[in-house]
């Protein structure tokens, strides 16, 4: 079974989750590690259960969601791997730092060792994490789904009850309707959705409650 556990991170409250089973092998997901004592409980987990990190994966390329990057290549060797399609968010991180913090505070990192497509399938210890594009809030937005525990990191397409903004750049709302489209098509209700801010939700409950997640069903441009 996969072991997942998360960290709240930096002034926006991003998601930061570490992802294990019981070979010991781990990915992160979305390090936004800003402050010193959030990079110390990501390490301080990460050394106490024995883990041996061998991704660094990304949701996608807005600067909340990489701030710790600098953090994870330093301690671990690990540079970023995304969707090819943020490449050019993740080439601005500093730039974006500056336009919503007042900071260029972002240290840069070697090039992604992979950017990885729609329907590539992501591997460590005996688990597997499928790339599902989901374009909208950025052109390379991604859900990384574990089929076989029914569980999706959404990053920030889809929350419990919202979703996205799009007004950011490269943001674009009929994308995101489409892509929440695939997503009520594709994956079961009972998938668990653990999205870059907030709490859990399932697609069951989005699907029941969530008035985006319901236009998008109907949506047809």
């Amino acid at each position: 079974m996969l072991n997942i556990q998360r960290f709240v991170c930096n002034m926006f409250q991003e998601n930061c989750y570490v992802v294990s089973d019981n070979t010991g092998e781990c990915v992160i997901i979305d390090c936004g590690a800003f402050f010193p004592e959030e990079k110390t409980a990501i390490a301080n987990y990460i050394n106490d259960n024995r883990l041996n990190p061998v991704k660094l994966l990304c949701t996608h390329g807005h600067v909340d969601h990489n701030f710790g990057n600098r953090f994870v290549y330093d301690k671990y060797g690990l540079p970023p791997e995304h969707h090819k399609a943020d490449a050019p968010l993740m080439g601005s991180l500093g730039s974006q730092a500056k336009a919503f913090i007042g900071s260029d505070c972002v240290e840069t990192v070697p090039a992604a060792a992979k950017l990885f497509d729609d329907g590539e399938t992501i591997t460590f210890g005996i688990h597997k994490l499928g790339v599902i594009s989901t374009p909208g809030h950025s052109p390379g937005s991604v859900f990384l789904y574990c089929e076989e525990e029914s569980v999706a990191f959404s990053g920030d397409t889809l929350f419990c009850m919202s979703v996205g903004r799009t007004d950011l750049e490269l943001g674009d709302y009929d994308s995101l309707l489409r892509s929440l489209h695939l997503i009520a098509d594709k994956l079961p209700d009972d998938t668990i959705i653990l999205p870059g801010h907030g709490g859990r939700t399932t697609i069951k409950d989005e699907l029941a409650h969530n008035p985006y997640m319901k236009n998008a069903v109907s949506y047809n441009d």
